[in-house]
């Protein structure tokens, strides 16, 4: 784990500490990786709604081909092949 230092306003520090009381963090640290963590998972959901609008937008679903599968499948098998040459 890598240490940051922040410096903050007394305003800020004061509402920090307060939170930390309130909701039951143990530190600021605890606290602002809460935050963090709520910020990461909204820009996830933001990146996969945008994923799914670009779907919808890219016109009609076509059905899968067995050719499609096979390479799928193919693209799966020659990835892990060559994560397994790495190692």
């Amino acid at each position: 784990m890598t240490t940051m230092n922040i410096s903050l306003p007394d305003e800020m520090k004061a509402f920090v500490e307060a939170q930390m009381a309130t909701e039951g963090y143990a530190s600021a640290s605890e606290y602002l990786r809460a935050l963090i963590r709520e910020a990461q998972k909204r820009r996830a959901k933001q990146e996969l709604e945008a994923k799914f609008r670009e779907a919808l937008e890219s016109g009609p679903a076509t059905p899968m081909t067995r050719e499609d599968w096979d390479s799928i499948e193919q693209e799966a098998l020659d990835r892990w092949t060559r994560e397994q040459a790495r190692q």
